[in-house]
């Protein structure tokens, strides 16, 4: 099965990174390392899948692809 793309990215505002799952919608996280931000998006993933089942909503397919991927 594919799975979510993440994003992690440094945020100088917030003086940490931030990874994000572009599929679903408002899923993102904060760390003070790429490490740190990428455990805490897999545990909100897992946090938004569970609400979405529970509330009987649609889960969206892993669709989202990168630029760089999209041309080759």
């Amino acid at each position: 099965m594919k799975d979510y793309h993440i994003n992690v990215f440094y945020s100088e505002e917030d003086e940490g990174y931030i990874a994000d799952i572009p599929d679903l919608k408002h899923c993102s996280a904060f760390g003070k390392t790429p490490q740190d931000a990428l455990s805490e998006v897999l545990k909100a993933k897992e946090a938004w899948l569970t609400v979405a089942r529970a509330k009987k909503k649609t889960i969206p397919k892993p669709s989202y692809r990168p630029i760089i991927y999209q041309v080759a």
